[in-house]
């Protein structure tokens, strides 16, 4: 059985952080939960619901992910898989069975959970957040040739595969920068459809003006950069 470790960032997520850790399979040997500043209840609520709680000071989903890392390098035994996974409730936590599997099962690297329109509750997604993933990914697919149709949180990679990848993002470019390192090495990809619902709460990204250009910005300058990268 692989040993999968699970790496959440939260920001001021006390109202559903709890519920996303219930959750989660029992399969899985560790649930670090990193506060990225929170200034509410979300490390008592994430520890009284058994999770390994960080804190982050830097603001930035990427220090948050890197902050995981970092604990996770220290262990004596290393994880097989990573899964990361968001906070706010809106992904299925569940249905990381079905994440792991093509890794276990089929040999592949990285694995993304593809919020699909079929499986999307109605607003779960915002205009932007729709249009930028649709952008986002017909350029990788017209630089790249990938096959990518989401940018989506919830994923898994293999631990080795990832420590390769050599992540340095510290913000909002965290996910495309994985998938772009990962088709410049080659890894083995595929993408299953899950299921995505209303946050609970407020999004520090798509919920406001500022965050959801922000991220953009970051989202597109990783693709050109690496679209002109030898």
């Amino acid at each position: 059985m692989p040993k999968i470790n699970v790496i959440i960032p939260a920001y001021n997520e006390a109202a559903s952080i709890a519920l996303v850790i219930q959750h989660i399979p029992k399969m899985v040997d560790e649930i670090i939960v990193v506060s990225n500043n929170s200034t509410d209840a979300t490390e008592d609520n994430a520890k009284k619901a058994g999770a390994t709680v960080l804190t982050e000071k830097n603001k930035g989903y990427g220090y948050a992910c890197l902050k995981g890392l970092h604990y996770i390098a220290k262990k004596i035994e290393k994880p097989d898989i990573i899964v990361f996974l968001d906070g706010d409730y809106s992904d299925y936590p569940e249905e990381l069975t079905k994440i792991v599997e093509p890794i276990t099962n089929q040999n592949i690297d990285l694995v993304i959970g593809a919020r699909v329109k079929t499986l999307r509750e109605q607003g779960a997604m915002t205009i932007p957040q729709v249009f930028g993933n649709w952008l986002a990914t017909n350029l990788m697919s017209l630089f790249f040739n990938a096959k990518f149709t989401d940018l989506g949180p919830f994923r898994a990679i293999k631990y080795n595969k990832l420590l390769a990848l050599n992540m340095e993002d510290k913000t909002y470019g965290w996910t495309v920068e994985m998938q772009l390192k990962a088709l410049k090495q080659n890894l083995s990809y595929t993408e299953i459809p899950v299921n995505y619902r209303n946050r609970i709460g407020q999004s520090k990204v798509s919920g406001t003006i500022k965050g959801a250009i922000f991220a953009g910005v970051k989202i597109l300058g990783w693709i050109f950069k690496y679209s002109i990268k030898k």
